[in-house]
């Protein structure tokens, strides 16, 4: 597994602080991220592979510092968000599948046997034509976890994957993301989805409000909002 450091990390929106003095080490398989809305949750997400960078205080990635080798972490981190039109860019899924890849140096063969994988594990073979964006929302998200998975990352960071989603499909999207080999960091408010879970560390006010196992860490997340 990536261990993945945050050292002294604050970061501010302007005059609004939302981290504050985190210190953490993660090393763990599967972690959860929970707090409540504006907490600091996804802050501190998109620390992980540099879509943000801390105003102070260093976040590291097998001692890569995102700040300063970003692109070098984006090779290791992928990130899944949570609605997934932010994140399909090309007309059909296989294409979109494919165009994650256009940086990789891969031939066409290789390029077409990653993409025929990816629809194959995530039941979208049937779809592999279809316009990207009259999937449904499930199926969406499937495709976005798809595009990152298909890089080959060491490390899955998901930013509420579900949120937008049914029951069925959330549990679609969860059982997906349980199947997966790499290290996963997923923020939710599904807290059912953290029950297999190492480790989750909750989130208030931009701090870190308790670190521990799910058993514990769930209930100290319930008392601290009412």
């Amino acid at each position: 597994m990536s261990e993945i450091v945050f050292d002294a990390v604050n970061h501010a929106f302007g005059s609004r602080r939302v981290l504050r003095d985190i210190d953490l080490r993660i090393t763990e398989r599967r972690v959860g991220i929970i707090g409540a809305n504006g907490s600091g949750k996804s802050t501190l997400a998109r620390m992980i592979n540099g879509l943000l960078t801390p105003a102070s205080g260093t976040v590291t990635v097998d001692g890569l510092d995102v700040a300063r080798k970003g692109g070098r972490v984006r090779r290791k981190v992928g990130f899944v968000f949570t609605d997934p039109d932010t994140q399909i860019v090309m007309p059909t899924v296989a294409e979109d599948l494919a165009f994650s890849l256009r940086r990789s140096g891969s031939g066409k063969a290789e390029i077409a046997a990653r993409v025929a994988e990816i629809l194959d594990r995530f039941g979208l073979a049937g779809h592999a034509d279809h316009p990207s964006h009259l999937l449904s929302g499930g199926q969406k998200q499937l495709l976005a976890l798809g595009a990152v998975l298909i890089r080959r990352p060491e490390v899955i960071v998901a930013d509420e994957p579900t949120t937008l989603l049914d029951l069925r499909n959330a549990r679609r999207i969860a059982q997906a993301l349980d199947s997966v080999d790499q290290q996963v960091i997923v923020v939710t408010h599904q807290l059912s989805l953290l029950d297999s879970f190492e480790r989750v560390i909750v989130i208030d006010d931009g701090a870190v409000a308790f670190d521990g196992d799910p058993a514990a860490a769930v209930p100290a997340y319930r008392e601290l909002i009412g």
